[in-house]
Protein backbone atom coordinates (compact mmCIF):
# COMPACT_ATOMS: atom_id res chain seq x y z
CA UNK A 1 0.00 0.00 0.00
CA UNK A 2 1.30 3.33 -1.74
CA UNK A 3 1.51 5.93 1.37
CA UNK A 4 0.10 9.53 0.83
CA UNK A 5 0.40 12.57 2.14
CA UNK A 6 2.13 15.64 1.95
CA UNK A 7 5.85 14.22 2.05
CA UNK A 8 4.68 12.46 -0.80
CA UNK A 9 3.40 15.47 -2.94
CA UNK A 10 6.92 17.01 -2.25
CA UNK A 11 8.82 14.19 -2.75
CA UNK A 12 7.07 12.92 -6.03
CA UNK A 13 6.00 16.81 -7.01
CA UNK A 14 7.41 18.25 -10.17
CA UNK A 15 9.02 22.36 -9.56
CA UNK A 16 5.03 23.51 -10.32
CA UNK A 17 4.00 21.68 -7.22
CA UNK A 18 6.79 22.31 -5.15
CA UNK A 19 6.79 26.23 -5.90
CA UNK A 20 2.95 26.02 -4.66
CA UNK A 21 3.83 24.89 -1.25
CA UNK A 22 6.88 27.12 -0.90
CA UNK A 23 4.65 29.76 -1.59
CA UNK A 24 1.77 29.10 0.69
CA UNK A 25 4.59 27.96 3.24
CA UNK A 26 5.68 32.14 2.91
CA UNK A 27 2.00 33.01 2.77
CA UNK A 28 1.56 31.59 6.32
CA UNK A 29 5.14 32.75 8.03
CA UNK A 30 4.18 36.46 6.82
CA UNK A 31 0.52 36.58 7.77
CA UNK A 32 1.20 34.48 11.34
CA UNK A 33 4.62 37.35 11.39
CA UNK A 34 2.07 40.31 11.17
CA UNK A 35 -0.89 38.91 13.28
CA UNK A 36 1.71 38.72 16.40
CA UNK A 37 3.20 42.10 15.64
CA UNK A 38 -0.33 44.09 15.28
CA UNK A 39 -2.37 41.96 17.62
CA UNK A 40 0.46 42.91 20.04
CA UNK A 41 0.13 46.79 18.69
CA UNK A 42 -3.35 47.10 19.35
CA UNK A 43 -3.00 45.65 23.07
CA UNK A 44 -0.65 48.30 23.47
CA UNK A 45 -2.78 51.05 21.87
CA UNK A 46 -5.64 49.71 23.97
CA UNK A 47 -4.11 49.91 26.98
CA UNK A 48 -2.68 53.22 26.08
CA UNK A 49 -6.21 54.49 25.18
CA UNK A 50 -7.35 53.91 28.74
CA UNK A 51 -5.42 56.50 30.74
CA UNK A 52 -3.93 58.73 28.21
CA UNK A 53 -7.40 61.10 27.63
CA UNK A 54 -8.22 61.35 31.07
CA UNK A 55 -4.78 61.85 32.25
CA UNK A 56 -4.42 64.52 29.24
CA UNK A 57 -7.53 66.70 30.33
CA UNK A 58 -7.40 66.64 34.25
CA UNK A 59 -3.52 67.96 33.60
CA UNK A 60 -2.91 72.04 35.18
CA UNK A 61 -1.85 73.07 31.85
CA UNK A 62 -0.27 72.42 28.70
CA UNK A 63 2.56 71.21 28.96
CA UNK A 64 1.78 68.90 32.05
CA UNK A 65 -0.51 67.07 29.75
CA UNK A 66 1.92 66.50 27.28
CA UNK A 67 4.31 65.64 29.82
CA UNK A 68 1.40 62.66 31.32
CA UNK A 69 1.30 61.89 27.55
CA UNK A 70 4.60 61.55 26.73
CA UNK A 71 5.81 59.30 29.98
CA UNK A 72 7.42 55.87 29.57
CA UNK A 73 9.29 57.10 26.76
CA UNK A 74 6.57 57.69 24.35
CA UNK A 75 7.26 58.78 21.41
CA UNK A 76 5.01 60.51 18.81
CA UNK A 77 5.31 57.51 16.41
CA UNK A 78 4.36 54.58 18.75
CA UNK A 79 2.23 57.12 20.92
CA UNK A 80 -0.83 58.92 18.41
CA UNK A 81 -2.21 61.06 21.41
CA UNK A 82 1.02 62.22 22.04
CA UNK A 83 1.44 63.16 18.12
CA UNK A 84 -1.63 64.89 17.98
CA UNK A 85 -0.79 66.93 21.51
CA UNK A 86 2.37 67.74 19.92
CA UNK A 87 0.96 68.54 16.06
CA UNK A 88 -1.49 71.08 17.88
CA UNK A 89 0.68 72.93 20.11
CA UNK A 90 3.27 73.63 17.15
CA UNK A 91 0.19 74.24 14.72
CA UNK A 92 -1.05 76.95 17.47
CA UNK A 93 2.32 78.31 17.90
CA UNK A 94 3.90 78.69 14.73
CA UNK A 95 0.37 80.00 13.44
CA UNK A 96 0.30 83.42 15.75
CA UNK A 97 4.43 83.99 14.99
CA UNK A 98 2.50 85.36 11.86
CA UNK A 99 5.15 84.80 9.38
CA UNK A 100 4.47 85.79 5.59
CA UNK A 101 3.89 82.28 4.35
CA UNK A 102 0.76 81.42 2.68
CA UNK A 103 -0.35 79.05 4.77
CA UNK A 104 -0.10 81.94 7.80
CA UNK A 105 -3.12 83.68 6.19
CA UNK A 106 -5.66 80.75 6.80
CA UNK A 107 -7.76 81.05 9.50
CA UNK A 108 -6.05 79.92 13.09
CA UNK A 109 -9.10 77.18 13.00
CA UNK A 110 -8.29 75.87 9.53
CA UNK A 111 -4.65 76.01 10.21
CA UNK A 112 -5.47 73.72 13.46
CA UNK A 113 -7.89 71.50 11.93
CA UNK A 114 -5.60 70.75 8.97
CA UNK A 115 -2.26 70.15 10.81
CA UNK A 116 -4.69 67.62 13.42
CA UNK A 117 -5.86 65.99 10.54
CA UNK A 118 -2.57 65.78 9.35
CA UNK A 119 -0.74 63.76 12.16
CA UNK A 120 -4.37 61.85 12.48
CA UNK A 121 -3.91 60.48 8.91
CA UNK A 122 -0.07 59.29 9.23
CA UNK A 123 -1.70 57.67 12.87
CA UNK A 124 -4.32 56.05 11.00
CA UNK A 125 -1.67 54.93 8.13
CA UNK A 126 0.70 53.48 10.58
CA UNK A 127 -2.06 51.52 12.23
CA UNK A 128 -3.30 50.01 8.83
CA UNK A 129 -0.22 49.27 8.20
CA UNK A 130 0.03 45.39 6.68
CA UNK A 131 -3.46 44.98 6.97
CA UNK A 132 -3.46 44.47 2.86
CA UNK A 133 -1.06 41.71 3.83
CA UNK A 134 -3.45 39.88 5.46
CA UNK A 135 -6.52 40.88 3.08
CA UNK A 136 -4.25 39.92 0.05
CA UNK A 137 -2.60 36.59 1.33
CA UNK A 138 -6.80 35.74 2.86
CA UNK A 139 -7.99 36.27 -0.67
CA UNK A 140 -5.36 34.70 -2.95
CA UNK A 141 -4.24 32.17 -0.72
CA UNK A 142 -7.37 29.82 -1.47
CA UNK A 143 -6.39 29.88 -5.34
CA UNK A 144 -3.47 29.34 -4.90
CA UNK A 145 -3.94 26.20 -3.65
CA UNK A 146 -6.86 25.38 -5.71
CA UNK A 147 -4.28 25.79 -8.39
CA UNK A 148 -2.07 23.29 -6.61
CA UNK A 149 -5.09 20.71 -6.47
CA UNK A 150 -5.68 21.11 -10.56
CA UNK A 151 -2.06 20.62 -11.29
CA UNK A 152 -1.46 17.64 -9.16
CA UNK A 153 -5.55 16.05 -10.52
CA UNK A 154 -4.04 16.80 -14.13
CA UNK A 155 -0.91 14.92 -13.18
CA UNK A 156 -2.04 12.23 -11.51
CA UNK A 157 -4.94 11.32 -14.63
CA UNK A 158 -1.60 11.70 -16.75
CA UNK A 159 -0.03 9.35 -14.85
CA UNK A 160 -3.51 7.03 -14.59
CA UNK A 161 -3.71 7.15 -17.99
CA UNK A 162 -0.37 5.60 -19.52
CA UNK A 163 0.04 2.90 -16.34
CA UNK A 164 -3.81 1.98 -17.87
CA UNK A 165 -4.74 1.14 -14.16
CA UNK A 166 -8.39 2.66 -13.36
CA UNK A 167 -9.45 0.94 -10.21
CA UNK A 168 -10.99 2.92 -7.49
CA UNK A 169 -7.92 2.86 -5.47
CA UNK A 170 -5.65 3.80 -7.93
CA UNK A 171 -7.60 7.06 -9.07
CA UNK A 172 -8.78 8.46 -5.47
CA UNK A 173 -5.36 8.03 -4.02
CA UNK A 174 -3.70 10.33 -5.96
CA UNK A 175 -6.85 12.68 -6.91
CA UNK A 176 -7.06 12.51 -2.71
CA UNK A 177 -2.97 13.85 -2.37
CA UNK A 178 -3.50 16.38 -4.57
CA UNK A 179 -6.49 18.25 -2.51
CA UNK A 180 -3.88 18.67 -0.38
CA UNK A 181 -3.31 21.36 -1.45
CA UNK A 182 -6.46 23.07 -1.31
CA UNK A 183 -6.52 22.53 2.16
CA UNK A 184 -3.24 23.81 2.59
CA UNK A 185 -4.52 27.18 0.80
CA UNK A 186 -7.47 27.55 3.34
CA UNK A 187 -5.37 26.74 6.37
CA UNK A 188 -3.27 29.85 5.24
CA UNK A 189 -6.56 31.63 4.07
CA UNK A 190 -9.09 31.12 7.08
CA UNK A 191 -6.45 33.31 9.94
CA UNK A 192 -5.63 35.89 7.67
CA UNK A 193 -9.23 36.81 7.09
CA UNK A 194 -10.27 36.45 10.65
CA UNK A 195 -7.12 38.16 11.92
CA UNK A 196 -8.14 41.25 9.20
CA UNK A 197 -11.70 41.65 10.46
CA UNK A 198 -10.79 41.46 14.41
CA UNK A 199 -7.54 44.25 13.64
CA UNK A 200 -10.02 46.09 11.15
CA UNK A 201 -12.65 46.60 14.15
CA UNK A 202 -10.16 46.94 17.11
CA UNK A 203 -8.85 50.14 14.72
CA UNK A 204 -11.73 51.71 14.25
CA UNK A 205 -12.62 51.52 18.45
CA UNK A 206 -8.91 53.33 18.72
CA UNK A 207 -9.69 56.31 15.51
CA UNK A 208 -12.77 56.84 17.31
CA UNK A 209 -11.42 57.96 20.05
CA UNK A 210 -8.14 59.37 18.66
CA UNK A 211 -10.93 61.73 16.59
CA UNK A 212 -12.50 62.51 19.57
CA UNK A 213 -9.56 63.56 21.26
CA UNK A 214 -8.43 65.79 18.37
CA UNK A 215 -12.00 67.16 18.56
CA UNK A 216 -10.89 68.34 21.91
CA UNK A 217 -7.46 69.48 21.31
CA UNK A 218 -9.13 71.94 18.55
CA UNK A 219 -11.28 73.48 20.72
CA UNK A 220 -8.67 73.91 23.79
CA UNK A 221 -6.30 75.50 20.85
CA UNK A 222 -8.78 77.75 19.21
CA UNK A 223 -11.02 78.72 22.30
CA UNK A 224 -7.87 79.60 23.94
CA UNK A 225 -6.40 82.18 21.22
CA UNK A 226 -9.78 83.37 20.94
CA UNK A 227 -9.83 84.10 24.81
CA UNK A 228 -6.64 85.43 24.69
CA UNK A 229 -7.15 88.18 22.04
CA UNK A 230 -10.54 88.94 23.28
CA UNK A 231 -8.85 89.77 26.74
CA UNK A 232 -6.02 91.56 24.69
CA UNK A 233 -9.07 93.84 23.71
CA UNK A 234 -11.03 94.22 26.40
CA UNK A 235 -8.05 95.39 28.54
CA UNK A 236 -7.00 98.02 25.82
CA UNK A 237 -10.85 98.95 26.02
CA UNK A 238 -10.41 99.33 29.54
CA UNK A 239 -7.28 101.43 29.66
CA UNK A 240 -8.83 103.63 26.54
CA UNK A 241 -11.66 104.53 28.76
CA UNK A 242 -9.74 105.45 31.42
CA UNK A 243 -7.38 107.64 29.72
CA UNK A 244 -10.57 109.63 28.10
CA UNK A 245 -11.61 111.71 31.18
CA UNK A 246 -7.60 112.37 31.59
CA UNK A 247 -7.43 114.03 28.72
CA UNK A 248 -11.00 115.43 29.11
CA UNK A 249 -9.61 117.42 32.48
CA UNK A 250 -6.53 118.41 30.65
CA UNK A 251 -8.66 120.20 27.59
CA UNK A 252 -10.69 121.77 30.30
Amino acid sequence: MQNYGMAHVWAQGDFVTRGIALALLIMSVLSWTVIVVKSLGVMRLNRLTKNAERAFWHSDDLAEGIGKLGSGKSTPQDNPFLALALSGQEAADHHHQTQPHLHDRMDVSDWITRCLKDTMDDCVARMQSGLAILASIGSTAPFVGLFGTVWGIYHALLTIGATGQSSIDQVAGPVGEALIMTAAGLFVAIPAVLAYNALTRANKGIVTKLNRFAHGLHAFFVTGARLSSSRRSADGLRLAAQRRPAHAANAN
